[in-house]
């Protein structure tokens, strides 16, 4: 359930409102929006519930949430929320552009790799420190001697750090030196750590499972959320279907569908949905198109040496190329939403 605030309503209303909302034995969320606030009473319900939160001094309406997923619902916040860490800023209007490296493989690559990115219009920065490979003989990254060749990079550039994290015992590691942490397609149901990144605090970018439907993908945010960490990223990264002239299948639909469903900022990665470099140029673009709220790509010093994703890797000039295509369309598109509501 949902429960409604008057706009007028007082802190202490508001307050009195939470603790009989946890005196019922559910858990309390307060949101605050643009108009009014709202506390969402997550838990088993039963049927007085919704008559006691009612008659609460304040109180507008008590609402059923229909949807699964509570937290990330629109019904729960109306309103597209964002995320902001440094001069990154996705969602409620901002676009964020995240660039680098598949791996970090050593500090040359990683610091020139930031300086061009930045160059080009890029806000956070990109990285695998952790690997998760399909083979176990293949480069698994260079763990804390990667995070701190990231951090090297962020304190010269002030790019936010987008890393990827694999297990709860490496959140206090990865989080002591990245910006937000990443949740891998394989990992996107892994509940133990997507409760332990929620409790981190850190902005966290969950990317969707190549098999997951949007309900479990919904889902799997709402796990981070219910930990009291509402700085929460969705990427669509591609979903595994019987064709085969693409690594996976970019659907951006995905967008549409969820700017419908949820509030929160949707980001797309155009390099693993397509897996070809010549690929990534077009559905980035076409992605802004579509109203996605950030872009993350790979981009390599020499992606014909990278030791991972190489051929879905850009150069410095083709990322740069790529930002100017992408800033070209989101500027045409607010100038037509401009001249709309004027």
């Amino acid at each position: 359930m949902i429960v409604v605030m008057e706009p007028k309503a007082t802190d202490e209303q508001i307050q009195a409102t939470v603790k009989r909302v946890e005196e019922l034995g559910l858990k309390a969320n307060v949101i605050v929006g643009a108009e009014r606030t709202v506390v969402a009473a997550i838990g088993e319900k039963r049927e007085h519930f919704k008559e006691s939160l009612e008659s609460g001094e304040g109180v507008s309406a008590v609402v059923p949430i229909a949807a699964p997923y509570k937290m990330a619902s629109r019904e729960v916040r109306p309103e597209p929320s964002h995320v902001k860490v440094r001069d990154f800023v996705a969602g409620a209007g901002s676009v964020g552009f995240v660039a680098g490296p598949c791996s970090v493989e050593n500090e040359e690559q990683i610091l020139s790799t930031a300086r061009a990115v930045k160059a080009a219009g890029a806000t956070g920065l990109r990285g695998g420190a952790f690997k998760p490979r399909t083979s176990p003989y293949s480069f698994q990254g260079l763990k804390e001697d990667g995070l701190k060749m990231l951090a090297a990079a962020r304190d010269e550039t002030n790019l936010a750090v987008f890393t990827e994290v694999m297990s709860t015992e490496d959140v206090e590691l990865v989080a002591k030196y990245a910006d937000v942490l990443q949740i891998g397609a394989r990992n996107m149901q892994n509940y133990r750590l997507l409760e332990a990144v929620g409790a981190s605090g850190k902005p966290v970018l969950l990317k969707r499972g190549a098999s997951s439907t949007m309900d479990e993908f919904l889902l799997a945010a709402e796990y981070i959320l219910n930990e009291g960490n509402d700085q929460v990223m969705l990427c669509e990264r591609g979903i595994r279907t019987f064709e085969g002239h693409t690594r996976f299948t970019l659907p951006l639909a995905s967008v549409t569908y969820l700017h419908r469903k949820t509030h929160l900022p949707v980001i797309i990665d155009p390099s693993h949905g397509t897996g070809h470099t010549y690929m990534v140029p077009d559905m980035a673009v076409a992605a802004c198109a579509a109203g996605a709220d950030g872009i993350i790509v790979e981009v390599h010093p020499d992606p014909s040496k990278a030791m991972s994703d190489g051929y879905q890797s850009m150069t410095f000039d083709g990322f740069a190329s790529t930002m100017k295509r992408c800033n070209a369309v989101i500027d045409a598109l607010r100038a037509v939403d401009q001249e709309a509501t004027s």
